[in-house]
Parts: structure tokens; sequence; C-alpha cells
């Protein structure tokens, strides 16, 4: 683990990672995090796009889940539409 450094949440909500963190983890500006709050303790995970075969193997699994549902296309095309609806 790296020394503790502090750092202020701006107006707008922004929070500066220290550089010394955001060269180890190789952060660059456009970086993506997942932000989970408990308590008092704030955690930012990196996402990561998956490799393409660890994604091919992902919608394997999802057809596969889909496939013992009962799950057909147009079901799928139907929540795909309703969902972008909503947005």
């Amino acid at each position: 683990m790296s020394n503790p450094s502090t750092t202020t949440l701006s107006s707008r909500g922004q929070v500066v990672i220290p550089e010394e963190i955001r060269v180890r983890l190789g952060l660059t500006p456009g970086t993506r995090f997942v932000v989970v709050a408990e308590g008092d303790v704030v955690v930012f995970k990196v996402l990561e796009a998956p490799e393409a075969d660890e994604f091919a193997g992902l919608v394997d699994q999802a057809r596969a889940v889909a496939r013992d549902e009962g799950l057909r296309e147009a079901d799928v095309r139907r929540a795909v539409r309703e969902a972008r609806r909503k947005a």
C-alpha cells in the first residue's frame, strides 16, 4: 500500500487522485471507476473491459442462461427497447 495522502472534494464534486497513485496504477484521463460508499469509507474500483476471449465466454454464459430461462431474441430486443425508452 502507498503512503497516505490527502485530497479535497471540489465544489463540483471532483476529487483529485494523488499523482503517485495515478502513476502507480496507470490511471489516465477518461479512466472509469465504480464508486462504492459504506459509512465513511469511499472505494474507487477501476473498470476494465474484459479481454476478447473473456468477453466471448461471458456472451456464451449469457446465452446459456437465456436459453435455460426460455428467453427468445424477440424478448431481448423488447427489453432493450424498453430500457432505452426509460433512459
